[in-house]
């Protein structure tokens, strides 16, 4: 755009006879005069003036070929590569027969892409042409025609391999041949690639709406929809009925807006609300892998909340089966875990380890040893499962357990099952004692011994007194050896 409003300056002002630039008075400049200006602007940096000294001369010499080659070499460097093939074509239309003219012209058009037209000018020339040159033409024309051939007959991953030959001949812009290239990686999952060519195409043209159309869908398979979110927005700034980048824009957005309901359920206790919103967020689009499996990695986690092991395990071997990870391996070791599935936990910590890469295999080692530990447990008193608690129970659920159990098994509530009442009224005091001492639980969670004593009578705070502290009607602290404290029943 700019070189055609030099030029049409430059027009205006030859017609009208107003031969002043840049102040400069310029009556009765001569073809060569307008030349050196335009070499010494060149050197100078100033192409602008440079491209409107050289159109000057030219409208004084319009059959010059060297003016026109100075003028090409002014546009190579404002790297205005179609000003300067058109350029190298008019010199030739005045000077056929100059071998360094052809040669130029093939080179660029070959850096450009466009080697098919290379090729068919190799042919039509009048001269001999150098037969390296010449070589190179045919077969990036060649490998041109059989990438698009693959591409047309949906044999993405041969186009995306053809595309990328053709483009190392190319050495300048060659977007044409990278859009298709990008194309082609969409179809074969290659969305890393995508994002890198879309954005070399948008650093070189910054409206192209189909690549940041494409870029976005590139964010969206990756699982990255704030990216995606970004650059359909940035396209629909320039035309707002795109309509690739509205519905891009509106499927990310309901994505969203789902995903976000599910964690607010979540973090509200609402387990089963929540399980409800992250499958209809799956269900919109189930090919949506880098959605689709973190998101049931949450789903599972629900379901463990709510005690539903059978289904967690479930919906996490669904996780494994399509691709078998670490962070899938050990989510389905915690749901058998907490399914007291504990043989098979071991198993899926061990197989775990062995595909976790070197930064994950201390982690590894450590799931394999909780793994271990709570089959250990199992076969003892298990502390989790006297408060029904998954092991993966925060502070505030295990005091919540805490506090219902004991009002349940207090054994003032239980005259009638003293025995059993008072058993398991000790059994929940233990286990919140030990459970809610981050020090303690650590220990256990490790399957070291939690007291010095531990295997047989050993001495800890009096569940009744324990009792007390957790449930003191006046809001204070419990009060060790107090006097008289009744908590009414029934």
């Amino acid at each position: 755009m700019t070189n055609a409003l030099n030029i049409l300056a430059s027009l205006l002002y030859f017609l009208l006879g107003i031969q002043a630039i840049r102040g400069q008075d310029t009556t009765g400049w001569s073809a060569g005069k307008f030349r050196q200006q335009g070499e010494q602007a060149m050197l100078d940096g100033d192409y602008s003036l440079a491209v409107t000294y050289l159109n000057q001369a030219l409208q004084l010499e319009p059959k010059n070929a060297g003016t026109y080659m100075k003028l090409y070499r002014v546009h190579q460097r404002k790297k205005q590569y179609a000003e300067a093939l058109d350029d190298l074509t008019k010199a030739l239309s005045i000077d056929p027969m100059n071998k360094d003219y052809t040669k130029k012209k093939i080179k660029l058009l070959i850096s450009l892409g466009q080697c098919r037209e290379a090729a068919a000018f190799v042919n039509e020339s009048h001269i001999e042409v150098d037969a390296t040159q010449a070589q190179e033409a045919e077969q990036c024309a060649l490998e041109i025609d059989q990438a698009e051939h693959a591409y047309f007959t949906e044999r993405y991953e041969d186009a995306a391999d053809l595309f990328q030959r053709a483009l190392l001949h190319v050495d300048l812009q060659g977007s044409d041949l990278l859009w298709m290239k990008a194309q082609s990686l969409f179809h074969t999952g290659e969305f890393y690639g995508v994002i890198s060519d879309t954005g070399k195409i948008l650093k070189q043209h910054s409206n192209h709406l189909d690549a940041y159309e494409l870029r976005g869908k590139a964010y969206f398979r990756l699982g990255e929809h704030e990216q995606a979110i970004l650059h359909f927005r940035e396209a629909l700034k320039s035309d707002p009925e795109h309509k690739g980048c509205k519905q891009g824009h509106k499927l990310v957005k309901k994505f969203e807006k789902l995903r976000k309901k599910g964690e607010t359920a979540f973090e509200g206790g609402k387990y089963k609300e929540a399980i409800d919103y992250w499958w209809e967020a799956i269900n919109i689009d189930t090919s949506h892998i880098a959605f689709f499996l973190p998101t049931l990695l949450k789903v599972v986690q629900a379901h463990t909340k709510l005690g539903e092991h059978a289904k967690a395990i479930e919906e996490c071997q669904k996780h494994v089966n399509y691709q078998e990870t670490v962070e899938g391996l050990w989510a389905l070791g915690d749901a058998q875990t907490a399914g007291e599935k504990f043989e098979e936990a071991i198993r899926s910590f061990r197989r775990a380890e062995e595909i976790a890469t070197e930064e994950d295999k201390r982690r590894a080692q450590e799931k394999i040893r909780e793994g271990e530990t709570a089959l250990k447990q199992s076969k003892e008193k298990n502390y989790y499962k006297i408060l029904g608690i998954p092991r993966t129970a925060s502070k505030k659920e295990i005091k919540k357990a805490y506090r219902e159990l004991a009002l349940k098994w207090h054994p003032d509530k239980n005259a009638d099952n003293k025995e059993e009442s008072e058993k398991m009224f000790q059994d929940i005091s233990e286990a919140y004692e030990v459970l809610s001492d981050e020090e303690l639980k650590g220990k256990y969670d490790r399957g070291e011994p939690v007291f010095e004593n531990q295997g047989g009578g050993r001495p800890h705070t009096n569940p009744n007194q324990f009792f007390r502290q957790h449930f003191n009607q006046g809001g204070g602290h419990g009060r060790p050896g107090g006097g008289n404290f009744h908590v009414r029943f029934g």
